[in-house]
């Protein structure tokens, strides 16, 4: 007896003896078909539920805007947790969590008359987010226009059309590597060795102590002290205003701000606030009074060598803009940073 063997046949003998000519082409263009229908569905769900309003953000709610707001990838402060909670009141800030994507309304940078959004963060493409961002000012009659948009991010943001952009000049970050400033070594760093050998030879009895709920009122006690050596001008004054606010935070027990008291013969001549993101510590404030010689060049040094002694994921500090000032400028460049993190205002018909 004979056995048959019967098969299955392949593509090519499906080509000669099938009635049916195989073609792989039309299903694939099926499946991509149906898949851009499912993003253009997922796309016009996300529009249907879009930013329906915007929260104030407060301390208790950085709880949940945390969480997405650290998985930004850029350093500079405007992304920080200190950054925002701190020029809360200044700027306004305002936010939505939708589709875990983070949008933030505040003010432009450099024209607080002007509302403005930070680059939304979280799970959602940016094209996506942005036209979320459009739509929801189209609904509310305001221009689109985003505020302090990091340069990494601005490739993403002209491929979307925008009708003008602009650099902000004077709002860009300091970012330094971290050990040159916790060790001051090396030659670039020699002046501010100097000034720091100084001040511990004629304050043999420093001390750093660590910013906790206990010892706030030192750093309030101090705040009035600065006040008298402080200058007069607006931001100055908003300035300090907003650093007892974070103060205040520190007090009541934030376990993301990280912060020091510098002490000679027993009293604060100088007291600093930071968080970290990464591997970056941002330094929101400094303050040192003019009467101890070398009492800023210690406080940047000795709480840059502390957090990198616990901390070391630390890699970078960003120590913030200029925002314009001369003399800011000069002291910021004079510990030679290794980049400047530029922003941009972008704005969207």
């Amino acid at each position: 007896m004979e056995t048959t063997l019967t098969f299955f046949p392949t593509a090519a003998t499906a080509r000669s003896t099938s009635p049916f000519t195989y073609d792989p082409e039309p299903l694939l263009a099926r499946l991509r078909r149906a898949k851009e229908e499912r993003e253009m569905e997922r796309l016009r769900d996300s529009r249907a539920t879009g930013i329906k309003s915007f929260s104030p953000v407060t301390h208790e709610a950085m709880a949940e805007i945390w969480p997405i707001l650290e998985k930004e990838a850029g350093r500079t402060t405007d992304f920080s947790y200190g950054g925002l909670l701190m020029w809360v009141d200044y700027f306004k800030y305002e936010y939505a969590i939708v589709n875990d994507t983070l949008f933030i309304k505040g003010l432009v940078e450099n024209d607080v008359t002007t509302p403005a959004f930070s680059l939304p963060v979280g799970g959602m493409p940016l094209a996506d987010s942005v036209a979320m961002v459009r739509d929801y000012c189209r609904r509310e009659g305001i221009v689109c226009e985003f505020s302090a948009v990091p340069e990494y991010a601005m490739p993403q943001m002209r491929a979307l059309g925008p009708v003008r952009e602009e650099e902000l000049t004077d709002w860009a970050d300091y970012l330094y590597e971290a050990a040159p400033l916790a060790t001051l070594s090396g030659k670039k760093m020699a002046k501010k060795r100097n000034h720091v050998n100084k001040f511990l030879a004629t304050n043999p009895d420093w001390e750093l102590v660590e910013l906790t709920p206990a010892n706030v009122s030192e750093a309030r006690e101090f705040m009035d002290v600065f006040d008298l050596e402080g200058d007069a001008t607006p931001m100055a004054v908003e300035e300090r205003k907003l650093t007892r606010m974070l103060i205040d935070r520190v007090a009541e027990g934030d376990r993301y701000l990280r912060g020091a008291l510098l002490k000679t013969a027993g009293k604060v001549c100088a007291f600093t606030i930071g968080d970290i993101k990464g591997d970056t510590l941002f330094v929101h404030v400094e303050k040192a009074t003019r009467a101890v010689d070398g009492s800023y060049e210690m406080i940047n040094k000795a709480f840059a060598e502390a957090v990198c002694g616990k901390h070391p994921e630390v890699k970078y500090i960003n120590r913030e803009d200029d925002a314009g000032d001369e003399g800011l400028r000069k002291a910021k460049e004079s510990y030679k940073p290794v980049e400047m993190l530029r922003k941009y205002n972008v704005v969207f018909a």
